[in-house]
């Protein structure tokens, strides 16, 4: 009998060190941290696919959600689906938020520099009369105004800034004709039009380079920064820390200069 007992309480002990053991990796797994964030391909997403074996030696699993327009990222972070975006400039978020009265983002860390530019597949120089595209949304369409006047194609009402609109071009010596365009959608105008003033995420995504390719290009003093947005209060979020303190690294900053050549500038 008293085999018998021995046998039930190392079987009871073994069951228990089982379950234990469960316990443990169950707790792991629900203690492991997600990461969504959004993000245009090029060359946000690039940018985070490289963060991600740093987050992940702090404990958080990236997950990259691609978008392909300026809208439905804030929308999406604004409704919880993420916990960051990664594609846009401040100026945006803020007349973004002055649209969408419901929408409370902030910025929550400066990456990189986008320099916008001026291109075209049927001159080098534009000729009187020339057709340009530019972003329709109001603070890249301000942005692509604000560089055709500093390449003195143009001048722009006194202190109109970013929120320049065509309305506002009071010198056109030249008869630019302005086409106005969804930013995504610009690059696809190239073969319609003289020029195109096209955000850098897009025109490399059609194999251009700005640094060779580009008329006319903003240069490293752009105060456009792109950033890191998240809804208010979860700045301090320690998931989103770690993702700061990641793309804070050497390794982000060393990939934007060797892969990026210059079109994309770390602001870090």
């Amino acid at each position: 009998m008293k085999k018998v007992f021995a046998l039930i309480g190392t079987l009871l002990i073994a069951a228990m060190a089982l379950a234990g053991c469960g316990g443990e990796q169950q707790g792991a797994k629900t203690d492991a941290k997600t990461l969504k964030v959004g993000a245009t391909a090029v060359p946000h997403a690039e940018i985070l696919e490289v963060v991600k074996p740093l987050l992940e030696k702090d404990g958080v699993k990236l997950e990259i959600v691609e978008f392909n327009d300026y809208v439905q990222p804030n929308l999406a972070l604004n409704d919880k689906e993420l916990d960051a975006n990664f594609f846009q400039h401040e100026p945006y978020l803020v007349n973004f938020m002055e649209e969408h009265k419901d929408v409370k983002l902030k910025n929550a860390f400066g990456v990189h520099i986008e320099p916008m530019g001026v291109y075209s597949k049927k001159a080098k120089d534009l000729k009187d009369g020339a057709s340009i595209a530019i972003p329709n949304d109001p603070t890249n369409g301000g942005r692509a105004l604000l560089l055709l006047q500093k390449a003195g194609l143009i001048t722009l009402k006194e202190g109109v800034k970013e929120k320049a609109t065509v309305q506002d071009v009071t010198g056109n010596p030249h008869n630019f004709k302005f086409q106005e365009v969804e930013a995504a959608q610009v690059p696809r105008t190239l073969d319609d039009v003289d020029a195109a003033v096209i955000n850098t995420n897009y025109a490399m995504q059609i194999d251009l380079v700005p640094t060779k390719d580009a008329l006319f290009m903003e240069d490293s003093t752009s105060p456009y920064v792109n950033i890191i947005a998240v809804r208010e209060g979860d700045e301090n979020r320690p998931e989103i820390q770690a993702l700061i303190k990641a793309l804070k690294s050497k390794e982000v900053k060393d990939f934007i200069t060797d892969k990026y050549k210059g079109a994309v500038v770390p602001a870090f």
